[in-house]
């Protein structure tokens, strides 16, 4: 499995699996199937309500815990330092495991951010979660956080797909000069409603699906997307991105689909 280095020296898969809006009681078979294919990079959220069911899937797995990659997330009513501390290891609970290997804060949206940040620290360094982050966060709020804390975060979370490519590439910039690895969630957004003749061209000439040179150009980009499905075929297409690659062209053709719509919230002025 391809990975990529974060700035703690821990590993984190090349693409992961992402879990928003897949219901609790069909977690655990979706992730069981992404684990099957050969993802070993599990995203959920406290928000996502589906903790239990991604802890169940990994548990009974048969991997070794130390080969599989899972993050959740602290959600914005817990900023507060003990708040954030105790969210953590409910989290573990409902896991149903010994630590997390990336614990992000959700979203910038309070003033109290900088209480959970130093939460998060706390947590990094007792070793229950091997790397620490953040998501949704704009380079305001990245660089807020870099001047009240020592400990830049290893990974930023954010809305990133071709059609918003213009809107996030300084952002993307930033974050690679600072040593902080970009995962892409909604990398598939509007790929199947939103016909666009040069991505289908591209895609034909591969022998590849739409969905896979979205997939493969998050990837080429730099950034670690999380695709999410529960149909097993499209489970495996999804993680079938590294036996091809994206000439110049074909990116720059993907490049200039950005309109800058987006299919989440824009984060920008969150919690200022």
């Amino acid at each position: 499995m391809k990975t990529r280095r974060l700035n703690t020296g821990v590993s984190i898969p090349a693409i992961g699996f992402g879990t928003w809006e897949i219901p609790n009681s069909e977690t655990a078979e979706a992730v069981a199937t992404a684990l099957k294919t050969g993802y070993r990079l599990i995203d959920t959220a406290k928000l996502y309500g589906n903790e239990q069911g991604v802890g169940k899937a990994v548990r009974e797995s048969g991997i070794p815990r130390e080969e599989i990659f899972v993050t959740t997330k602290l959600w914005n009513d817990e900023h507060d330092y003990g708040s954030a501390l105790k969210a953590f290891d409910a989290s573990l609970t409902r896991l149903g495991l010994d630590y997390i290997d990336l614990y992000l804060i959700h979203w910038p949206a309070t003033r109290r951010r900088g209480e959970a940040w130093k939460a998060l620290t706390e947590l990094h360094r007792a070793g229950k979660a091997k790397a620490i982050g953040v998501s949704n966060y704009t380079i305001e709020h990245l660089r807020q956080l870099m001047s009240e804390s020592d400990i830049v975060p290893a990974v930023n979370q954010v809305e990133f797909h071709p059609y918003i490519y213009d809107q996030q590439k300084e952002l993307l910039e930033f974050c690679k000069q600072h040593g902080i690895v970009v995962e892409a969630y909604s990398p598939l957004a509007r790929v199947s409603s939103d016909y666009r003749p040069e991505i289908t061209n591209i895609a034909n000439r591969l022998g590849k699906t739409e969905q896979q040179v979205f997939l493969r150009w998050c990837i080429q980009r730099g950034t670690v997307p999380l695709p999410r499905s529960q149909n097993p075929e499209h489970i495996e297409d999804n993680f079938d991105v590294f036996d091809f690659e994206l000439c110049d062209e074909d990116m720059e053709e993907l490049n200039i689909v950005s309109d800058g719509i987006r299919v989440t919230w824009d984060p920008a002025g969150m919690g200022a």
